[in-house]
């Protein structure tokens, strides 16, 4: 995925937003290597409940994500849609729906993102602005909903699509750790310190459930942990393992919330054309 993975996140009591954009980047601190060769397409991951303590309110998770990343010449545009339904151990049952769309240029300077999330079929949340990278200067978010307000970003702040390229990068030469700061829009909360291990290299297995052309090649284990930009906590927030492609698909993802954890599987992924620029 342009990975954009995306991410999810917990809102209050009821449920996640989407993890917008996980993985996309072309780095500009990083000296010359291999070009990554990213893949634009659609998938469709089925999402459900991994596990949960005895201490966890919650008791299942159902629903499906669709992640689109494509190819906009000038930049890249990513698509997410979760529709997730929740089940508590006192028997409430909270139906969430969050559509997030993006464009973020390939120089990874300029970023535009407009963020929908229903509880129960009611607009719960609404998000819309730009932002600025500037390298190791600081940079800026500009939001016009849910009101006109402004966040200074740290310098080195990158968006999701340039933090994902920027994690192959790592990944194919061989680092084992790779940390930045992450602006996705999500919320009003600024950016994310994201600290991420990779593992070692593996070949994916063919499958003939999918196309060829995109699920193949080599495949690296992520795991990834979210810090507020100004929390002292040591915890993280929530942390994410996913199977990440040298072309950018995620073949799964576990999102780990400490009292539960909720698995996402690719089911269906097609290819999206790229336009004549």
């Amino acid at each position: 995925m342009v990975v954009t993975l995306k991410y999810f996140r917990p809102a209050a009591r009821v449920a996640f937003t989407a993890l917008l954009g996980l993985l996309t980047i072309v780095p500009s601190a990083l000296p010359a290597r291999a070009a990554v060769e990213i893949a634009p397409h659609r998938a469709i991951y089925k999402m459900s409940l991994a596990s949960a303590r005895n201490s966890s309110t919650v008791s299942d998770v159902r629903g499906q994500m669709m992640f689109e990343w494509a190819d906009a010449c000038d930049g890249w545009t990513i698509e997410q849609r979760f529709q997730l339904r929740f089940q508590y151990s006192e028997g409430e049952q909270v139906d969430m729906t969050t559509n997030y769309a993006t464009w973020e240029s390939k120089d990874g300077e300029s970023y535009r993102f407009n963020v929908r999330k229903l509880v129960n079929g009611e607009l719960d949340e609404e998000l819309r602005g730009t932002a600025e990278a500037h390298g190791d200067r600081p940079g800026v978010a500009r939001y016009v909903k849910p009101e006109e307000q402004e966040i200074e970003l740290p310098g080195g702040t990158l968006f999701p699509s340039m933090h994902t390229i920027q994690l192959l990068k790592h990944a194919a030469a061989g680092d084992k750790l790779f940390g930045t700061t992450v602006f996705d829009g999500s919320d009003t909360d600024g950016a994310t310190e994201i600290s991420a291990a990779l593992g070692l290299r593996t070949q994916s297995a063919p499958d003939g459930k999918f196309d060829a052309k995109l699920v193949h090649g080599a495949v690296w284990p992520v795991r990834m942990a979210f810090f507020p930009v100004d929390s002292d906590d040591a915890a993280p927030e929530y942390e994410m393992s996913l199977k990440l492609l040298e072309n950018g698909v995620a073949q799964s993802m576990l999102i780990d919330y400490g009292d539960f954890t909720v698995a996402a599987v690719l089911e269906q992924i097609e290819s999206i054309p790229r336009p004549r620029c």
